[in-house]
């Protein structure tokens, strides 16, 4: 299962070439996971991944130019790997036709009080499970 996002095209996307900036992207991939993330926290009812997390990586293959337009691009999220103390979410950025970016993010939960990663809870990775995609069935699908 993917999580989709709509999200908006902004005019101060674009660089001097006409197209969205690739660091823009990042600032879409940011918007999809913080909703997902959102979702994700109200699915099991228990409050999970409400506590923060942080970014220990990201990976960005630009495949297509993406120009500016007043429809949204589509961000569909899913999660590639879960650690004990980590997951990876995957992503296309995407409209009907093509696909403009793929990419990854490695995300690691953290306790902000105590100042460090804490582990996923069984809650916690019961729900991201029902967004797990392994790499060979993303293989199949890209």
């Amino acid at each position: 299962m993917r999580h989709t996002y709509s999200c908006p095209l902004r005019w101060s996307d674009m660089d001097a070439f006409g197209h969205v900036n690739n660091a823009v992207f990042l600032r879409y991939l940011e918007e999809a996971r913080i909703d997902f993330m959102h979702q994700l926290a109200t699915a099991d009812g228990k409050g999970s991944f409400t506590g923060g997390s942080v970014v220990a990586r990201h990976e960005i293959d630009y495949l297509r130019p993406l120009v500016h337009r007043h429809e949204p691009v589509t961000v569909e999220t899913w999660v590639t790997k879960i650690g004990a103390a980590s997951m990876t979410v995957s992503y296309e950025v995407k409209d009907a036709e093509q696909v403009y970016v793929r990419a990854s993010t490695t995300v690691v939960p953290f306790d902000f009080a105590a100042g460090r990663p804490r582990r996923i809870t069984a809650e916690e990775r019961a729900v991201l499970e029902r967004y797990l995609i392994d790499a060979a069935e993303e293989a199949v699908a890209a």
